[in-house]
């Protein structure tokens, strides 16, 4: 259930309305089309659940990331 999924993301964010705010901007970016949006919301609740989406490390790898998709289009 959705609702086990934010708790789990509250363990690493403490304020509600930031993880709000998280989840939509990671949402936006991770949705692809012909997929629905609850179940990529889903996933992005469950990564959050998994790893500290705010740690200043992770800037580094969304950096990463965000150059191995350019290559890649």
């Amino acid at each position: 259930m959705r609702s086990d999924l934010i708790f789990g993301a509250l363990t690493h964010v403490n304020n509600r309305y930031e993880l709000c705010q998280l989840a939509s901007k990671a949402t936006r970016k991770l949705h692809k089309p012909n997929t629905r949006l609850q179940d990529t919301t889903n996933e992005v609740l469950d990564r959050f659940k998994d790893t500290i989406p705010m740690d200043e490390s992770s800037e580094t790898v969304v950096e990463k990331v965000q150059l191995q998709e350019r290559r890649a289009a």
